[in-house]
């Protein structure tokens, strides 16, 4: 019969032996991963600090893909949304103790965020794999080119036009256009099939690479933090398949919503209700030298 431990600390205890046991790391993470860190696209309160002009016409939340704006206040929001999500310079706390728990360990990154967490804090860029996109670019809507551009660039100038009590972007000739049709543009992250995705298939190969490099008896150890059922195709699915095939893999869930596992992967999955940041806390505190894992 499987024994999964239920108590924190008894968790804790089994995430840190597996991981001393690890011979290789992958980490998968969602949106929760991020909402963990202090981004948190549902937080009401911190939407209204930000737009106060969406907050004001009933908008409650950052996910407003598909919600009918004029250009001027889409890119308005676009502009502050990004320049808070990817442009911070700040370092992310949650992200650096998540880098130093890994240490040494021969590890990859899989990510649907679109917000470059990874590399901004420690993780080796060309070691993460995005396939969601990155708000670090922008795209034709066509698309009329596979070409994508740095949205720095527009960030900047969309918010030296930007009017934060009406939110809208003031000037027009700040609103972007394609650099090679003139037609519309959009942020380079998956929302339909114009998605371009050439940027992260070399990532893609990479991971791919290591993976098909693992020996079959490897010790993989995955980590999932914060990956629900918006997209499971991308994180838990993925994460599941792969531990179903290398023998002596392992996965942890971190999830205070959804962290259930495959009955199949009794024995080798431990689930995790609890936030990334509560994990990565106790995970950080020193071992009950008292408990055995």
């Amino acid at each position: 019969m499987n024994h999964q431990p239920h108590t924190l600390q008894a968790q804790v205890d089994t995430v840190r032996s597996w991981l001393a046991e690890a011979d290789r790391v992958l980490i998968t993470a969602g949106a929760g991963l991020s909402a963990a860190a202090g981004y948190d696209y549902a937080d009401a309160d911190r939407f209204q600090e930000l737009f106060p002009a969406l907050y004001r016409l009933g908008l409650r939340s950052r996910y407003l893909v598909g919600v009918p704006l004029p250009p001027a206040l889409l890119w308005g929001y676009w502009a502050v949304h990004i320049d808070d999500i990817r442009y911070s310079p700040a370092p992310n706390p949650l992200y650096q103790r998540l880098r130093t728990l890994v240490g040494d360990k021969d590890h990859w990154v899989m990510t649907s965020n679109v917000d470059a967490l990874f590399a901004r804090n420690g993780f080796a860029a060309d070691r993460v794999f995005t396939p969601q996109g990155d708000y670090g670019r922008y795209q034709c809507t066509t698309p009329c080119t596979p070409t994508t551009w740095n949205s720095k660039p527009l960030v900047d100038r969309l918010l030296s036009a930007y009017d934060p009590d009406t939110g809208v972007v003031t000037d027009p000739d700040a609103l972007p256009t394609c650099p090679n049709c003139g037609g519309d543009v959009e942020i380079n992250v998956r929302i339909g099939p114009e998605f371009i995705d050439a940027p992260y298939l070399p990532a893609a190969r990479r991971l791919q690479n290591w993976l098909n490099e693992t020996p079959a008896d490897t010790r993989l150890l995955i980590l999932e933090f914060g990956a629900g059922f918006n997209t499971p195709g991308v994180i838990r699915h993925p994460g599941e398949h792969l531990t179903r095939h290398f023998p002596q893999a392992r996965i942890v869930r971190v999830n205070p919503n959804h962290p259930e596992t495959p009955a199949d992967l009794a024995g080798r999955a431990l689930s995790l209700p609890a936030g990334a940041d509560h994990l990565l806390d106790a995970l950080n505190a020193a071992p009950d030298p008292t408990v055995t894992p």
